[in-house]
């Protein structure tokens, strides 16, 4: 096989699972501008999940939210699911919302908060048990404003005896992934702050546990891809939650901010043994001003261009400069790969595996976006209001 060929049948074998609440009503704190045509129930998200795998061919997975996305009968929604061409995937908790998490869930000082939330994280597993999912995604809020609010390290052991007894229930093919947060809501000390706190409680829990990066949850020039390559080295990197930020959080389109980023983050981890299913690559974005589907499908095209450009680096030249300490030209290459313009190769990708080259024109040209305007009338739109 070609050097171009194995690119090619690498991309051809990318997932990237998209969220449920993407797909309804979401934004910042101050405001969410509602849009005509959003589903009005976890049924309607699949049907607009499987027109962005339709076109694209690489988002075969939806994440659902729980209480979000909440049925009476999770087998018939995964049925839907596959009518529409996608499967149910990992399985968001939400422990934030509910007036009782005001000073933290799992980490609550009161131990009948602390039952609470450990009983929704329960609960998911549960769902997890209907729905096929593997993987349990868990963010915490948990966190103090203000010094002398709790104990630090006390929290720090209320979070290791839920996350324990969570762990102890997951299945044998079952994973949990634990994502990290750098602030917000809590802003003088947040329970699960950074990559070294996730893996350390993911490293004592054992090899069911693993971090999810959030490509937006770091602080201003943080060199994720530093991160995502230790992670890979311990064998802990689960997931990736997908975005943007221009400051200090996220939920803009992958790529839209930092596309270099990102790409440097799928160098690292093509470089690493991390293009596996066992790393999830998943978004996790909101749409406030644009319109939802395409903006999915952007994104989806985005990691796409990053991961064919990864996998263009000439590793052999890269490692050659490097062993020869020559900076210049192994920063060369690394830029070669970069600057290619990978859009006319993976429309060629598309036109092999049977899809239209342009998903973004193909998706306008089939009229969905019309036709969910003019039959989503009534009901409760989804989504969050702030």
């Amino acid at each position: 096989m070609t050097e171009l060929a194995a690119v090619k049948a690498a991309l051809k074998t990318q997932a990237v699972e998209t969220p449920s609440w993407a797909y309804g009503n979401s934004g910042t704190r101050f405001k969410v501008f509602a849009q005509p045509g959003v589903p009005r129930d976890p049924w309607e998200k699949l049907d607009d999940a499987g027109k962005v795998h339709e076109f694209t061919g690489v988002a075969p997975t939806v994440a659902l939210h729980i209480p979000w996305d909440k049925v009476e009968d999770y087998a018939a929604l995964a049925k839907h699911a596959q009518q529409r061409g996608v499967k149910l995937g990992a399985i968001n908790s939400n422990t934030f919302q509910d007036d009782d998490y005001k000073l933290g869930s799992i980490c609550h000082p009161e131990a009948a908060i602390r039952r609470k939330a450990v009983d929704h994280l329960l609960e998911c597993v549960d769902i997890m048990d209907a729905t096929g999912s593997r993987d349990l995604k868990l963010w915490f809020a948990d966190g103090t404003n203000y010094p002398g609010q709790d104990d630090i390290r006390e929290r720090q052991d209320r979070l290791a005896e839920g996350l324990a007894e969570v762990y102890q229930r997951l299945g044998d093919d079952q994973r949990m992934l634990l994502e990290y947060k750098f602030f917000e809501p809590a802003f003088y000390t947040t329970d699960v702050p950074d990559w070294g706190t996730a893996y350390a409680h993911c490293l004592k829990l054992g090899p069911k546990a693993q971090v999810v990066v959030d490509t937006g949850h770091h602080a201003p020039g943080t060199n994720i891809e530093f991160i995502v390559a230790t992670l890979l080295r311990e064998g802990k990197l689960g997931a990736f939650d997908f975005n943007s930020r221009f400051y200090a959080d996220d939920d803009l389109m992958v790529g839209a901010a930092d596309p270099f980023q990102l790409f440097r983050i799928m160098y690292e981890v093509v470089r690493g043994g991390g293009f596996t299913p066992e790393v999830a690559f998943m978004l996790d974005q909101c749409h406030n001003i644009e319109a939802k589907i395409p903006a999915i499908i952007r994104s989806v095209m985005n990691v796409q261009e990053a991961t064919a450009k990864a996998l263009l680096v000439d590793g052999d030249a890269l490692r050659a400069a490097q062993r020869a300490g020559d900076v210049l030209e192994a920063n060369a290459v690394v830029m070669d790969a970069y600057n290619t313009d990978v859009r006319p190769l993976l429309r060629e990708v598309r036109e092999e595996m049977g899809l239209d080259p342009d998903p973004l024109a193909a998706y306008r040209a089939s009229g969905w976006a019309a036709k969910i305007v003019e039959e989503r009338v009534g009901g409760e739109q989804a989504g969050w209001g702030a």
